[in-house]
């Protein structure tokens, strides 16, 4: 694991949610984007070598719609930096921790994440985040 991503939060409205974070946190907006395999549209927040990435339901089939029902708006998941992501999926796999993808799928800014169960780490939902390689 290099570092923390970013840090997901789940959210009804972002268009009522952006404007804290980035006029009273003082945060950098890098944008919005729809995430299609996940059904949410997320906008990043750079936060040193970090973001925060808010993520907003598409439609109620949309893990954070449920999310959202189930538990309310607030911390989804905390996203690590992998270099080499289906490398530590058969890791993670091989030692038994129990994973939602064993393949990784295209997430925000095309990078390939999964998740793993967050019965593996007390509560918590852990994505692992290989970022797209530039073409030189």
């Amino acid at each position: 694991m290099k570092k923390i991503a970013h840090i997901g939060i789940a959210v009804s409205n972002l268009d009522e949610v952006i404007p804290f974070y980035r006029d009273q946190l003082g945060l950098t907006f890098n944008g919005t984007e729809v995430v299609a395999s996940e059904n949410v549209k997320v906008a990043f927040f750079k936060i040193g070598e970090s973001a925060i990435e808010l993520l907003e339901p598409l439609n109620e089939q949309s893990p954070i719609a449920k999310f959202i029902a189930k538990k309310g708006e607030g911390i989804h998941h905390i996203a690590l930096d992998v270099d080499d992501i289906h490398q530590r999926l058969n890791h993670l796999k091989e030692q038994g921790v129990p994973l939602i993808h064993e393949d990784p799928k295209e997430g925000a800014h095309q990078n390939q994440v999964a998740f793993l169960h967050p019965k593996a780490a007390q509560g918590v939902l852990f994505e692992l985040c290989e970022q797209k390689q530039e073409d030189d």
